[in-house]
């Protein structure tokens, strides 16, 4: 299983989370990732941030990192989506 924490903060303040879980063996891990963000935007009611070269080098070394405005073309309410894989099985 492929779980994935997603934290929308504002503030130093939680204001929404979910976690996203994954359960096809099937694809790869970046797919995953990729499905899992869909589905945690889908739930936030947000467009999908844009991946950014930090994003991708903070997500490689540590599994997780924060889409800020940015990372997104319409603006968003809150400081960052921070998102982390919480679990991960092969």
């Amino acid at each position: 299983m492929f779980r994935v924490w997603g934290k929308i903060m504002k503030k130093n303040r939680l204001i929404k989370d979910t976690v996203v879980e994954i359960e096809d063996y099937s694809i790869s891990r970046t797919q995953k990732v990729y499905q899992a963000l869909e589905t945690m935007c889908y739930e936030f009611d947000l467009a999908k941030p844009i991946w950014l070269e930090i994003n991708k080098n903070d997500f490689i070394r540590y599994a997780r990192t924060r889409f800020t405005q940015d990372n997104f073309i319409e603006m968003i309410e809150f400081d960052y989506l921070d998102f982390q894989v919480i679990e991960e099985e092969y």
